[in-house]
């Protein structure tokens, strides 16, 4: 009896994209929208000097879509200084390249105003848009101010 299943290709460790989605990454219950992808490309991208982190957030009221919010260049300096005013009463992902090491890594930041259910939904959806991150060699902990010569162990 022939199964039903997708025809997609079964690889081990990586998320699969159904043709019939868009392109959207779907993991954990969270869909992770084509711009995250596209945006981490280009952190990835060495010779892309414009970009080396992004913030990726809900889609609007949206409680499981999950876009790209913003990208930028400065390294940990300059992100961990957009993350307050991004994640105002919420929770924000992101990436970047450390720029003393050129490894990458990513991160949850959740605000102290966050309610309780969008903090457990957060976490329950971190590996989902993790693994979107390509490359990481794991996750930091991040938080408002924070310089890269701070920065505590990649876990």
């Amino acid at each position: 009896m022939a199964s039903s299943k997708s025809n997609l290709p079964a690889v081990a460790g990586t998320m699969q994209t159904d043709p019939r989605s868009g392109g959207v990454k779907r993991s954990s219950g969270v869909n992770v929208l084509p711009s995250v992808v596209e945006g981490w490309a280009e952190v990835r991208d060495d010779s892309n000097t414009e970009v080396d982190w992004i913030l990726i957030g809900y889609d609007g009221n949206s409680k499981t879509d999950m876009k790209l919010i913003e990208k930028g260049n400065g390294g940990i300096d300059v992100l961990s200084d957009k993350i307050a005013t991004a994640a105002a009463g919420g929770a924000i992902f992101g990436g970047t390249r450390l720029l003393a090491s050129s490894k990458f890594v990513h991160f949850v930041y959740v605000d102290e105003n966050c309610p309780a259910m969008k903090k457990g939904r957060t976490m329950m959806y971190k590996n989902g848009v993790f693994n979107t991150l390509m490359g990481c060699v794991g996750e930091i902990e991040i938080a408002p101010g924070l310089r890269e010569t701070e920065v505590g162990p990649i876990r």
